[in-house]
């Protein structure tokens, strides 16, 4: 008899854009998807418009089917061809092989509690929690928790330095965020997202004990 495929899980990691998704997935050593990159190319006819330009954080901006099917696709075979957006140019610039038996090409290790665990960080992952459930997929999700002001601040050094919009865009784009994230919050609560802190979530995506105080 042959083995057994590996038992996989699925954790989609929310939080504001600033919350530290990024660093957290780069700490825990876990293979990881960013939901950003199946964002709609800029030119598409069906994009969602506020305050005369693109809403990028409406869903509408953003292939939820393709990003259930390529996970669908790396749960079950360890291995999915995603595609790389790039912000700046508002287009997909290519893909990449995401391939479970080489985490993060030679000299990364992947952390002993990540063993069979994916994550998938982005906006849309509150949105995403009950179509991956539907799809059958084996998901929880996490919003990840951060005083929004220190969000604010940290989303837009970190949008500058990458040039990702003009300055004035990106400022009024974060005040808009950071108006807007308690609703985003409690409405990712009520999708079904589980609160917490960046040690908490540390631990539970490593397996390893959360560091007391």
């Amino acid at each position: 008899m042959g083995a057994s495929p590996p038992t996989r899980r699925l954790v989609l990691l929310a939080g504001a854009s600033g919350s530290g998704k990024s660093r957290l997935v780069r700490m825990s050593g876990c293979p990881s998807v960013s939901l950003d990159d199946f964002y709609r190319d800029g030119d598409h006819p069906d994009l969602p418009q506020t305050l005369g330009i693109v809403d990028w954080d409406d869903i509408a901006s953003w292939d939820a089917d393709g990003a259930v099917a390529t996970l669908s696709e790396l749960l079950a075979t360890g291995r999915a061809e995603v595609p790389v957006y790039s912000i700046a140019a508002n287009a997909r610039t290519g893909s990449r092989t995401v391939d479970l038996d080489d985490v993060g090409g030679p000299g990364r290790s992947r952390a002993p509690g990540c063993s069979g665990v994916i994550v998938a960080e982005g906006i849309f992952a509150p949105q995403m929690f009950e179509r991956c459930r539907d799809a059958g997929l084996p998901v929880t999700a996490i919003w990840l928790d951060r005083p929004r002001t220190l969000s604010l601040v940290l989303r837009l050094v970190r949008d500058l330095r990458e040039g990702r919009k003009r300055p004035g865009v990106l400022v009024r784009r974060g005040l808009a965020l950071w108006r807007a994230e308690p609703g985003v919050r409690a409405r990712a609560l009520a999708a079904g997202c589980t609160p917490m802190s960046f040690r908490s979530a540390l631990a539970d995506l490593t397996g390893r004990p959360e560091p007391s105080d």
